[in-house]
């Protein structure tokens, strides 16, 4: 006979794993074209030194995007990046975003563009530290700071049109591996 406590453990346990694994609204696999929706961009646009890439890479089993590089901070640069435009108008119900990476022991972040960051250095951000095992990151809206103090205190789902990978701020190498990204 099953008691009352353990039918607590049981929908307590439910509610856990449903809440962990809400709706997820993914962005890419980058397993179908997916260098007709993602860029590379360096600092090289605002006369930075950093270099890198990024490959889609599909291989039995496995498919991603590996962006490779050397960011360097000399001539006011100190980034490079990956990043997605248009992002299709999301639910006032997203909570954060997620993303499976691994890569090579280094800090990353996830930027992320709304309306209302109008300048280029405009942006809210969150860190991810990955290593040499595949992870999936929750980043709650919330955990994403403004690059200015002129945005809005956190950002807005409604209001998100683009989202980057960036290896930013110090001198380092680049190695990072994303086989999927979306919100939830």
């Amino acid at each position: 006979m099953i008691t009352n406590a353990q039918i607590f453990v049981l929908i307590l346990a439910m509610s856990i794993t449903s809440a962990l694994f809400a709706d997820k609204y993914r962005l890419d696999r980058f397993d179908s074209d997916p260098a007709s929706r993602w860029s590379f961009i360096s600092d090289q646009v605002m006369g930075g030194i950093s270099t890198g890439k990024v490959e889609f890479r599909q291989y039995p089993g496995e498919v991603h995007a590996h962006m490779e590089g050397n960011v360097s901070t000399q001539n006011n640069g100190g980034f490079i990046q990956f990043r997605m435009k248009n992002i299709e108008t999301l639910s006032k119900d997203t909570t954060g975003v997620f993303l499976s990476a691994k890569g090579n022991n280094e800090r990353y972040f996830v930027h992320l563009r709304t309306k209302w960051t109008m300048m280029p250095w405009h942006y809210y951000q969150a860190e991810f530290d990955v290593t040499d095992v595949w992870k999936e990151f929750r980043l709650p809206l919330a955990s994403f700071s403004p690059s200015s103090g002129i945005l809005p205190k956190s950002p807005l789902s409604k209001s998100i049109t683009s989202i980057g990978i960036v290896a930013f701020g110090r001198d380092h190498k680049v190695d990072i591996r994303v086989r999927e990204i979306g919100f939830y």
